[in-house]
């Protein structure tokens, strides 16, 4: 059973007897963090509502299932992670027919400048550049593969440990960390220009 430590798994449990109460409660709980990462996952808040709603969805489809073996954090990453690679799966297929994909980068520097510095360990402090650090950001951050993306996400906005990024991804706890590694060195070299530490 569930514990006190975990409440959303505790609901979890309440909405798999029938409690349409409790599944209100992790909706509340949850969709602000999921619409978050999935605004900075794809660039776009409206997106990233609908893909929030839809893990809810699968969220309610699984309840009969649903056992507490592990963190229900996981769990639902797991399935966030599941609805980013169909969406990634749908955009592909798009792209193979020759229709343009319909994600913007609208609204995705909010957040995305806090977490490229963060990650790649830069400072960047050059008021007069903000305009022009956010671009390089977002472009910096739209270069990282999706799971690269993902991983860093789940890492600095669900301060997820590796274990647990492993756990939702369905990859290796090697695997997560060559992939932090990867991106975080990938925006390193992307932010240099701005590291103004020791220049002047």
């Amino acid at each position: 059973m569930a514990t006190i430590a975990d409440p959303a798994a505790d609901l979890m449990l309440r909405v798999q007897e029938g409690d349409a109460a409790a599944f209100e409660q992790l909706v509340v709980l949850w969709q602000d963090r999921l619409v978050t990462l999935f605004r900075h996952h794809t660039g776009d808040h409206s997106t990233a509502e609908d893909l929030a709603q839809e893990v809810f969805l699968r969220v309610y489809r699984a309840r009969a299932g649903y056992k507490p073996t592990a963190r229900f954090s996981t769990w639902i990453h797991t399935i966030a992670n599941n609805v980013a690679s169909d969406l990634r799966q749908r955009a592909y297929r798009r792209k193979e027919r020759g229709v343009p994909g319909t994600l913007s980068a609208s609204g995705s520097q909010v957040g995305l400048d806090q977490l490229a510095v963060a990650a790649s360990g830069q400072r960047p402090a050059r008021q007069a550049d903000r305009t022009e650090l956010q671009a390089m950001v977002q472009e910096a951050i739209a270069g990282l593969s999706d799971n690269q993306r993902m991983a860093l996400l789940l890492a600095k906005f669900e301060l997820c440990s590796y274990e647990e990024i492993a756990a939702a991804m369905q990859l290796s706890v090697p695997a997560v960390k060559s992939l932090l590694f990867r991106a975080r060195d990938q925006l390193r070299v992307a932010l240099e220009p701005y590291d103004t530490e020791g220049k002047r």
